[in-house]
């Protein structure tokens, strides 16, 4: 799938109809448990937070998602989602390289909190490179060697 990334403040989701409802169609489909809030508030209170999500967009719909909050020197990502029908083909770890592409433009580290992360989690997350970094409380993208 020819999955691009793309970056939703709320300004955006103010503005772009179709943002709030495939937003709102992501988060309906994540496991209650995963949410700290009703989907929608979720959404809405994270937006209005001054955080953003940043979205894997195909077919002109968003059909994943993450939280992304930044302090200037790191993206700390949290409560990736794919909508069901996208699921189990890559569109997950499509959306992570995207961000982390985007993250080493931008010069910022890439930070998934540890918090709340099940075992399928952390192990996904070794298999796309990342470790986990007792200083950040998570994990960061590994660097190679022409990184360092």
């Amino acid at each position: 799938m020819p999955v691009t990334l793309q970056m939703i403040d709320h300004a955006r989701w103010q503005a772009d109809e179709q943002v709030r409802i495939d937003l709102s169609r992501i988060y309906h489909e994540a496991p209650g448990e995963r949410l700290p809030l009703a989907p929608d508030e979720f959404i809405q209170a994270s937006l209005e937070t001054g955080h953003r999500f940043c979205t894997a967009f195909f077919n002109d719909r968003h059909i994943g998602a993450l939280l992304c909050e930044d302090d200037g020197r790191a993206w700390r990502i949290r409560h990736c989602c794919v909508r069901k029908s996208t699921r189990r083909r890559g569109v997950g770890t499509r959306l992570m390289a995207l961000m982390s592409l985007e993250a080493a433009a931008r010069e910022r580290l890439l930070v998934v909190p540890d918090q709340g992360l099940t075992l399928a989690d952390e192990l996904l997350l070794s298999r796309l490179g990342y470790v986990k970094d007792a200083e950040q409380q998570g994990f960061v993208l590994a660097q190679t060697d022409s990184e360092s």
